[in-house]
Formats: structure tokens, sequence, C-alpha cells
């Protein structure tokens, strides 16, 4: 249908000279793979009329016809003019109906403007539009079955509306309607399609009520359809809602158990996987495979949480004989296949499995020892089923044949042996080939990697035997400890276990406001491997805590009295600075927290590694768990002997982000983890949608977290376009709040007040630009004096000392920041940026540049450099990215910097440092490797450094203040590249695959884009030596 009504809206939009929007409902349509029965390009040519197309191209702007459309009309004409288009409109419905039939006798499949399914004598119908009303549709089967007498009203074309249209296909026996809508008016008599219809049945003698479903792609269900037949049937009232518990308006319908509605002979599949293991990939093939050889239906939908790479995935596939309908996730299962063994105890696995149904595990467990290490609720299902149960460590033989923790490819063939829903032999053929289809421009060598894989895959499984009586079993995994927050308790806790449609109307946030330190809570344990620290061999640089991407691995000095009850495994060094206090050094890691990225040992400057990676089950048992709770409760910031402007003593600091979704070994996270250490207790942040707003700010656990006085980051997202202007509102608002309050401070001084309040007030004043620990500690000085004096204040002087006690914090300035990526910056909000920067005030914006959208799935933007294979550049970008940071320096009052960690910590830090004390805007580029760039994620640092040594990107500083000393603003701090251009290229796939594709073009690109790098350091060295 999505495909049919595509091109529907094209030929009625050219027939009827009107707009038309062919409008997909979001994700659950966007993101299904169906088997489609294509129509082929000529049968589409035969249906365009060329006669419309030449009347559009005749009113096209040509220089040879001139003709000028008007860019402003006055009130005296306006009004006219727009009534000209009432006939086009009025006449649009019987045109869309002829194009309906026209294609219906091209393609057989036919459609009205309003399509009726069900009893010919129904007395109540459901009108809706999208993918509900395959839903709809099913559940009126179902109940038809039962003898109910319901109908329902597909609706095709929603504007113009047409009422005779609709009046054809409803029934006389009709005396009830309920319209759904997938959307909320706030405010209004009802949701819009309930409007028209509303109207359109005005003194008809039918009933007709609305209700609200299914917003955000939120399921809808057959149980939810009836829910509604139900209510029809019972209280009948208006402005309801499915699917949802409302406990404050009210609003909501109760929902029965799930119905199964399905035709007979479905199969139905799930798979849990585990982001960036190739699940999710690996299923979309399967599907592709059923559908492609046999005479199957088939049908795959995929669930995430909010992580990237690294978070819970849900692969729902359906085939068989029949069309699928279901547009909704499994309720009833045939086969679960569980990728990460981490998830039992956390998640329902087997919720939903059938009698004599099947489980496929991935573990390194034995086959003997698989039984013992599920929970009991598991084992007493698989029991009381007669589930089938198969182990494989896909892991295991996904690493011994190079592929890492990619295990999709094991578990892929796996499934197709258990299943038999393909004989075993053509099924791994067509696994084969798919897997060339897939990987061949990533290169022969990935190909042949999951070609062994395959084959390695038979010998691997085991079936596991299952007692009569369960034993022992594994614990349920407690997620939320009894003194945690309601919020924690009601929201985080069912999200967690993805159970979030159980959360109530009246237990979610009112404005979406939401606590910050959550992500603390969730204690993934993804990770297989984890670091171990190797006390012997640290020279306590403290580089890992640096570039860890997670802020799973800290350092912190310790007073030797705060070791007294220390673990027994809790291993201290000497500390290396230069303290009077005989600190104590040690350096711990998160493992429960951890992704395995390894980032960390890859920047240990030892010869012999500080770090070395092990199994995450050897850690726990090394009470690193424990030592973990027990070093979180130790003094933070403890600096003794070292600067906070070093790399060393920068990273002694509290992060102020933790333990967020991002991929693993995210090239983002540690520059904005960087800037939390510096600057988090006083921080604002405006961030713009994309990556950095999804591992950062979904709902309902937040990275963002507090010290132990409850200070941090605040954090809000808008959108994408805005975030400039969004951050620079928050910069006026701290203005206007900060010059209040300093009125109101000399208005008191003034009056006079209590000895204790005006020694402190005068000494804020005096450091009222500075926001260095003694300007804080000032701050703290007047808190402490201002109840004293507001109890012996009166008439004026208590409304000046109440205003001070309501602008109470921000006697020390605010440290705003608007964060966002490239396709942020350098194109969708670029004119707002330019706007900010163009006005001079102090905020700080921090760039986070990945090359591509990469939120999104890869595309090219204008931050992607020539030569590079992105979405919508799939021969290579032809032009060369933007200069984003020139264009900056070209006001001369803008600070600009451009960093990349890995090639230089001090310079990155300098930058920061410098970018935030500049009493003006400044502009961070942070170069941000990405896993859309195909390279090893494990070094994402090197990769940053290889992209120096190389002259791909360079480091430099313009600082307006040097100019003000007579200097040149500009300093360069790359030196002349050391390694060829084309030594980057070749480490990443990006640009790889445009060798293998296109291999002329990618010679000649190469090359334009290395003499381009080449050119733009000497630009930059030239400038930098004026």
């Amino acid at each position: 249908e999505t495909m049919d009504l595509a091109i529907l809206a094209h030929l009625a939009a050219l027939n009827s000279k009107v707009p038309f929007f062919h409008f997909v409902d979001g994700f659950r349509t966007s993101n299904e793979i169906q088997k489609v029965k294509m129509i082929p390009n000529e049968i589409m040519a035969e249906l365009v009329e060329m006669k419309y197309i030449e009347e559009f191209r005749s009113r096209s702007m040509n220089p040879e016809r001139p003709f000028l459309k008007v860019g402003a009309q006055n009130p005296d004409v306006y009004f006219q003019g727009r009534e000209t288009v009432n006939k086009y409109y009025d006449r649009a419905p019987d045109i869309v109906q002829e194009c309906m039939d026209r294609v219906a006798e091209k393609i057989g499949r036919s459609y009205h403007l309003f399509d009726y399914v069900g009893a010919p004598d129904a007395d109540k119908v459901i009108f809706s539009m999208g993918s509900s009303v395959e839903t709809i549709e099913e559940a009126v089967n179902y109940l038809r079955g039962k003898g109910e007498k319901v109908g329902a009203v597909k609706v095709r074309l929603y504007r113009p509306f047409s009422a005779k249209a609709l009046f054809s296909v409803l029934p006389d026996s009709v005396k009830k309607i309920a319209v759904l809508d997938r959307t909320k008016e706030p405010g209004s008599l009802g949701e819009p399609l309930y409007m028209d219809v509303a109207t359109a049945l005005s003194g008809k003698g039918i009933e007709v009520i609305g209700g609200r479903y299914g917003l955000s792609s939120k399921e809808f269900t057959p149980a939810m359809v009836k829910a509604v037949y139900d209510h029809l049937d019972g209280k009948c009232t208006h402005g309801f809602t499915v699917g949802i518990e409302d406990d404050v308006s009210h609003t909501s319908l109760p929902v029965g158990e799930p119905l199964d509605s399905e035709p007979d002979g479905v199969v139905r599949c799930k798979f849990w996987g585990y982001g960036s293991d190739g699940t999710v990939s690996a299923n979309k093939n399967s599907i592709k495979i059923i559908g492609d050889s046999t005479d199957m239906y088939a049908q795959g939908y995929f669930q995430y949480d909010s992580k990237k790479s690294g978070g819970v995935t849900i692969s729902h596939l359906r085939f068989g004989n029949e069309k699928i309908q279901s547009q909704y996730l499994l309720n009833t299962v045939d086969f679960v296949a569980l990728h990460k063994s981490s998830y039992i105890g956390r998640y329902d696995i087997l919720k939903g499995i059938r009698e004599n149904g099947t489980f496929l595990l991935n573990s390194n467990w034995k086959a003997e020892e698989v039984f013992e290490n599920l929970t009991e609720k598991m084992q007493k299902t698989i029991i009381d089923k007669n589930i089938k149960v198969y182990n494989i460590d896909a892991l295991k033989i996904a690493n011994e044949v190079g592929l890492r923790n990619r295990i999709s490819t094991v578990m892929q063939a796996a499934f197709f042996k258990i299943s038999g829903v393909i004989e075993e032999d053509k099924a791994l053929k067509l696994i084969k080939d798919a897997i060339k289809k897939t990987f061949l421009k990533k290169g022969e060598d990935i190909v042949k990697m999951n070609w062994k894989a395959v084959d390695r895959t038979s010998e691997a499984l085991e079936e596991v035997p299952i007692p009569d009586r369960i034993g022992k079993s594994a614990p349920e995994i407690k997620l939320i400890p009894d003194d945690a927050s309601d919020f924690a308790k009601n929201v985080i806790d069912l999200s967690m276990h993805f159970e979030g449609d159980k959360i109530k109307v009246s237990q979610m946030p009112l404005d979406g406001a939401v606590p910050t330190g959550t992500t603390k809570l969730e204690k993934r344990g993804v990770a297989n491997l984890v670091p171990r620290w190797i006390p012997g061999n640290c020279i306590q640089c403290n580089q890992c805590s640096l570039v860890c991407p997670h802020a799973t691995i800290r350092a912190k000095q310790i007073d030797p009295e705060d070791l007294k009850d220390a673990p027994d495994n809790f291993i201290t060094l000497k500390s290396r600075t230069r303290n009077d206090r005989d600190l104590k050094y040690r350096l711990q890691v998160y493992i429960e927290d951890c992704v395995g990225c390894e980032n960390c040992v890859d920047v240990c400057p030892t010869k012999e590694k500080a770090l070395e990676m092990v199994p995450i089950e050897e850690a726990r048992k090394a009470g690193e768990v424990e030592n973990e709770k027990f070093f979180e409760q130790l003094p933070d910031n403890v600096l003794d002997g070292v600067k906070k402007t070093t790399v060393k003593g920068s990273q002694f600091l509290l992060p102020y982000l933790e333990f967020h979704g991002a991929c693993a070994g995210c090239g983002e996270t540690p520059y904005v983890k960087l800037a939390t250490q510096l600057y988090g207790d006083r921080m604002i942040i405006a961030n713009a949608t994309g990556c950095s707003s999804i591992w950062g700010g979904t709902f309902p656990t937040v990275p963002y977290c507090k010290d132990k006085n409850g200070r941090g980051p605040t954090w809000a997202n808008s959108l994408f376009e805005d975030n400039a202007e969004y951050g620079f509102g928050m910069r006026l608002a701290v203005n206007s709040n900060r010059k209040q309050l300093l009125f109101n401070i000399n208005k008191l001084l003034g009056m006079g007040t209590t000895k204790a309040l005006a020694q402190a007030l005068q000494k804020s004043k005096e450091l009222w630009t500075s926001v260095e620990d003694e300007a804080k500690e000032a701050a703290e000085k007047v808190l402490k004096a201002l109840p004293e004096a507001q109890k012996e204040a009166s008439g004026e002087k208590e409304k000046v000392l109440n205003k001070i006690v309501e602008l109470k914090d921000y006697l020390v300035d605010k440290s705003v920041w608007s964060i966002g990526g490239d396709g942020w910056a350098y194109d969708i909000g670029y004119g707002g940026l330019d706007h900010v920067l163009a006005a001079g005030r102090n905020i700080n914006v921090l760039v986070l540049d990945t090359e591509v959208y990469s939120n999104t799935g890869g595309q090219a933007s204008k931050a992607t450099p020539t030569g590079s294979v992105a979405k919508f550049a799939s021969a290579g970008k032809q032009t060369k990215k933007k200069d984003l940071g020139r264009m900056a320096m070209s006001y001369g009052y803008v600070y600009v910097a451009s960093v990349a960690m890995g090639a230089n910590q001090s310079q990155c830090l300098k930058a920061f440092l410098e970018a935030e004390s500049y009493n003006g805007p400044s502009l961070i580029i942070a170069y941000s490797p990405c896993i859309n760039h195909g390279l090893d994620m494990t070094k994402t640092q090197s990769e940053e450094k290889l992209a120096v040594d190389t002259g791909y990107w360079i480091l430099y500083r313009y600082d307006p203040r040097r100019a003000e000393e007579g200097k040149n603003p500009l300093v360069l701090d790359s030196k002349e590249p050391k390694l060829e251009y084309q030594t980057f290229l070749d480490n990443e796939i990006r640009y790889r695959t445009l060798i293998q594709q296109h291999p002329e073009a990618a010679k000649e690109l190469f090359k334009r884009a290395a003499q381009e790098a080449k050119q733009r350091y000497q630009d930059y060295k030239r400038m930098s030596e004026e």
C-alpha cells in the first residue's frame, strides 16, 4: 500500500494541479521489511499522462516566458487570491478516485477514497488511517469470526475530505463510530480526523466519538481494537485514549488479554541482540532470504532501546503462507534467540513462547551448564512448555575467524539449521550469497571471514539437556535499590526492563524534566572483556581516564586516613605528585558500566601496558564491584601537588558525564566529558538534535550527573536547526539575572546590612568576573550570611534581600555551551550559528565533527571531505569540506580551535581552557571518529593521531586576545605532515570502499583531496606566520 499510494499521490498531484503529501506514519512503516510485489517501471510509465507533465512544465519559471511569482500581497487583494484555488480542491477527490481506478486496472489492487472492511450489517465502525488499519482489519476478521457485527473504514484521502465518498461506503446499519487519531491537539474539541468525520456525519443520527492511540509509533494491537469496540458498546465517551493507563484524566480504555488474531501457520521468531553485533542486519537478510527463495510472505520489524551501538535490539520476524497484516510486536513466539547472555535475569526473554517452541542461546557455557545459568522463571517455562534449547559459543567463533564481536552470521546460520524453514544446504548457500552482497564493499577479507563463520556453526551447535525439575538457578537482577526515588522505581525500572508501556500518566514528568545522574543505575554489564589495572606498570599519567568515552576509568588521589575501611584487594600506589599528605593513587575500573572499547589500553604509553583486557567474570570475582563502591564514596577532586590545567590534573576532577549509551569507542564523548570535568558544576548546555542528544538526553536515564553537593550540568535540547540560538537565549538570561543581582547587591550595600553579609558581598563584587575557586568560596560565604541578614531586615531592605536570595545562584557566572554535530553546525543550523558567533556574547560552541550525519546513518554533510563515501555520496563526495573555523575567524573576535584529543592531549585541554576563559564567543571543532567511518573503534584515539600526522586534520588555536597583545592571534599546533595522506584513507572503509567500487574515480578524488589538505596546511601556516 505504501508503494501504491506513492504512485497515486504523484499522479493525483499532476492531474489535479494540487500538491499532495504522501504520509507514511513513522517508524512502524518506515522501519519494517515486508515482501512487496513491485510494480514494474514500464507499468508506472503507462500510468503517467505526459500532457499533465507538459502542462506543469509550461508553468515553470523560464526567461523565454518570463513572469513573476508575487512576493507580497496587501490586505486589499490577498483574500481574493486565496479563493482562486477552490475549484481545484473541489474536484481533487474525483480526480484521485479516477487515478485509483486506473492504477487498479494495471496492478489488480483496488483503492477508494474510503475503503470499508467488515460486516455488511455492522453497527459499530472504527475510522482510522495509516498502518493501524491493517491491525484493525485483522481484529475485525477475528471478531467477525466470533459473531460480532463490526467494521472499519480505511481513510485513503484525508484532504480534501469527501463527505460524498464517505457516505457511499458506510453501511446503513451503523449506529456508532469511533474515530482514531494518531496525534494530540491540546485544547481542541477533538483531533483532526474526528473533526472532519463528525462534521460530515452531523445530523445523520450516528453517534461519533474520537480517541487517540499510538503516538510516537506506540504499540497498537488487536486487543486495543477490541477495547475500542467494547467502549462503543459501553460508556461511549468522547476523547478516550487506548494503549496507555491514564490515571490523571482517566481517559484510557481498559485493554484485555492479547488476541491471537494472526492467520494459522504464521511462524513468529524473536531475536534479542546487541547493537553492533550485526543481529539486525542478519535478520534483515534472513527476511530477504525467506521472502525471495520461498512463496511465503515475510515481515521484519526491529525494536531498539535508545543506546547507540551497544544497546539492546529486538528483531521481530514473521513468515507464513497468508498475507501478514500484523502491524505490532510479537505477542506469541515460536522461536527465541538470545545473542547476549548478560540479558538473562534482566529481561523477560521467553515471554510469549509457545508450547514446543525453540530457544537458541549464545553463551560460553558448556551445554550441560546452560540450564543452571537460566533464571527460575525461564527454567519453569522451558520445562512446562517443553521448549527445545540449543547453545552455541558464537563469540568464540567470531573471534577466531576475525569478526571480533560480530556474532550475527553464526547465529543466523544456527537459526536456519534449527528452524528448518529452508532446507539446510540451500539455506547456507543463500546466507553466503547474502553475505557477499552485504559485505563485499567492505572488502573481500570481510566476506571470507563471514563465510568461515557459517562453516563453523554446525559443528559448534549443541542441544541443551533439560532436567525434569529445577535445581540451581541464576538470580533475577535487581536494578533499582530500595532507597531509590519514586521516579527510579516507577519509571526507570520499568523502562530498563522494556516494560515502559506499563508506566502510568501520573508517573511521568509534567514538562519532560527528569533527574540527572541516573545511568549509574543501569549497570548493564555488556562488555565481554574489561580493563584490569596493573599497578606495577602504571606511571600515573591518567591518559586512560582522559580518553575513556564512558567515564568508566577514573583516577583519584586518596588520603591514607580514608583507606582504613578499604576492601582487602583495593590496591593503591604512592601518588607521584608533590604533596605533603603522603597521598595514595588509585585507578578504578567501573566494570559493570564499561563497554569494552579498549581505547584505554591503546593509549597507555608504558612499554609494559598498565591495563589489560580480561573477561568481565574474572573482574567480578576479583572484587572490582566492591572496589568501585568504596572508590565512589572517597573524596573527589583531590588536586594536591598537581594543577587541573594539566592532562594529569584534569583527570583527578569528577566527570559530570558518565555511562551513556554512545557507541563503544565513540569519538565525541571524551570531549564533552572533559568539558564537564572542567566546568560541570556551573554548566548550562543547549544540545542540538543528533547523536549527542541521543546518548546525552534520552528518557529516562541521564548520563549527565551531580557531585556530592548536588551541583552539575543542566541540559536541554530544542531542535536540530536552532541550537545556537537556544544556547544564546540561555546566555542572555544568565546575563539578565546577574545584572539584576548586581543591582540589588549595590542597593543593599548602600542601605546597610550585617557585617558578615556586607563583607561577603563586597568580596563577591571584587570577584564578579572570576569563575575560579576563590569566587566560588566567596559565593558560599554570601549564602551562609544571608539567613541572619534576613532575620534583621524589614521594609524595603527585606525586599532587596529577598531578591538577592532569589538570584543567589548567579553569584558566580555560568558556563554556557551549545553542543552538537557537524550536521547541525556546518549544515542545518549554520545560519543561526553564524548569527550567534557574530553577536559577540560569551557563549561556547563545541562542534563534534564526525564528518557525516552520524545519528541517522551516515549521510554526507558539508563537513564530509572530498572522496569520502557516505549516504548521498556513494560515488565519493565531489566537493571539499567547508572550513568552518576559517569562516568564524574572519570576524576577528571569535575564539576558534581545531582539536583532536588523540593527536595532542595538551593542545586539546589548552583549547578548552582558553575558549571558556575568553569573554566572547568561542568555537571548538573537535575531530570525532565514528563507527560510520568503518574503522577499528578500539583505536579511535590512534585514528585521531593518524589524521593529524597525515595532514587530514589540522590543529590550531585562534585567540583574539593575542591580537590585543600585538601577537598573531593564530597558533598552528600541527607540525608538517610526516605520513602520506593516503595512509589515513587506507585505514577507513568509507575511503577504501571507493577504491573497490570506483577505482578510477577514487584515484582522481584522493589525489585532489591530498592536494586540498596540503594547500589547507600551507594556508594556515602562512596565516600563522603573518
